[in-house]
């Protein structure tokens, strides 16, 4: 084989005799440049597989748009927080938890140079994400409010009027009765119950699950009242529990169900629900509760910062929240993930669009939140250790294994012990 190698060889040291000659004096090497992977940054997320798909879209698209390297990951429990982290509401306890994991939003916003105005902001859409000055601890990306769906078509074969959906509980109730007779296993069915029937019902009730400071107060007689009917629902097999989540909205969407109470985000889940022409409606109320209909919750995922980051990393998740928060975009959420719109002029913008598609959900959430979705700061459902407790108790009366009363004092007397044991689990917010 050294014939072959030798002229190689020969070449090669010709080369270098000439670059020896020609060489200039030798000055010391300057650094290399960082690469440009310095800059990359992740955002975790736990919205599930249907989630992270619709999610890298919009990732795929900041990219494009901005040059920047934003990764997307799957945020796993234990799990040390990312540049950028979205949560769902039910996954809180770790920012509760750890704050010194995270870095509050205006103060990354700040530093990095990108205008954060707050002015724009709905006041229904700060619960939990401000800190006592008014101050962004985090973005509200995918909040929402707790509506009724129903299947016009399942209300059409009951002979009921399907432009006329319960605006009570107890017009629903004879609705659930004919729906049965119509043939439905399932008349009525409900995801995420503690936040739905022990957080929203007293909310609509005008009767708050918990003080100013946190104290829990959800025992009171509407909140009695409204578990003692639903038990009789579930008797009467007119209620069917099918999770803590939102299990219950497969069977909806399913055609299983004629009716459901969820996120009013879930709008965009039901568009192609097997049978299903989608009506929306408020939550139903107790009319016989003093001073009537009161506002609906907000809450939902939202967008958190960690701590730790470099300069490059926070300007390039700056950018990015920059981007979430323009009309286009907020526009492009709504659409693909049925959330409300953050500022007036995306919500100006989603109801041109909602006039053309006709599509109510929005309409209807706006209406029951009527601009007082950010009260009250503590939500039962956003505390694990509480909620759990509720959740415990509420399937024990759906179940008729334990009085309404004795359930709602046992969760009340039990989550105030826990909350007096453990403070930081009651904070609105960790900053």
């Amino acid at each position: 084989m050294s014939h072959c190698i030798r002229p190689l060889t020969i070449a090669l040291s010709m080369a270098l005799a000439c670059s020896v000659v020609q060489a200039k004096p030798a000055k010391p090497p300057k650094p290399a440049p960082a690469p440009a992977a310095s800059a990359e940054f992740e955002l975790a997320h736990n919205l599930g597989e249907t989630g992270e798909e619709r999610l890298q879209a919009i990732v795929d698209r900041f990219n494009k748009e901005s040059g920047s390297t934003l990764k997307l990951v799957r945020l796993e429990k234990g799990d040390k927080p990312a540049a950028l982290n979205l949560m769902r509401r039910y996954d809180m306890s770790d920012v509760l938890s750890q704050p010194k994991n995270f870095v509050p939003l205006h103060d990354m916003m700040a530093k990095a140079g990108q205008p954060l105005s707050l002015g724009e902001l709905s006041g229904d859409l700060k619960a939990g994400v401000v800190d006592a000055k008014g101050r962004l601890v985090a973005l509200p990306v995918l909040y929402s409010t707790p509506v009724l769906f129903y299947n016009k078509n399942a209300f059409r074969k009951a002979k009921l009027n399907p432009d006329q959906p319960p605006k009570t509980w107890f017009e629903m109730q004879g609705m659930l009765d004919k729906l049965q007779d119509a043939g439905y296993a399932c008349p009525y069915t409900s995801s995420w119950p503690v936040w739905v029937h022990v957080d929203n019902v007293s909310a609509v009730s005008g009767v708050p699950a918990a003080t100013e400071k946190g104290l829990l107060t959800f025992n009171g007689l509407p909140q009695v009242k409204h578990l003692a009917m639903m038990a009789t629902w579930s008797k009467a097999n007119y209620f069917k529990l099918f999770g803590r989540r939102n299990e219950a909205s497969a069977r909806f969407n399913e055609g299983e169900c004629a009716m459901i109470t969820t996120d009013s985000r879930e709008h965009v889940d039901f568009r192609d629900a097997k049978g299903v022409e989608l009506g929306v409606a408020p939550l139903p109320y107790h009319d016989d509760v003093y001073g009537g209909r009161q506002s609906s919750l907000a809450d939902g995922a939202s967008l958190w910062v960690g701590a730790g980051r470099t300069p490059a990393q926070y300007k390039q998740a700056a950018k990015f929240v920059s981007f979430m928060l323009s009309p286009e975009m907020q526009i492009e959420m709504v659409r693909v993930y049925g959330g409300l719109p953050l500022t007036a002029a995306a919500r100006s913008g989603v109801r041109s669009k909602l006039l053309q598609d006709g599509d109510r959900a929005l309409e209807v959430a706006y209406a029951s939140l009527n601009g007082n979705g950010n009260k009250p700061a503590v939500r039962v459902a956003n505390i694990d250790a509480v909620r759990i407790i509720a959740n415990e108790e509420l399937e024990a009366v759906w179940a008729d294994k334990k009085p309404a009363k004795a359930a709602l004092d046992t969760s009340v007397s039990r989550g105030n012990a826990l909350l007096a044991a453990k403070p930081l689990l009651k904070k609105s917010q960790p900053f």
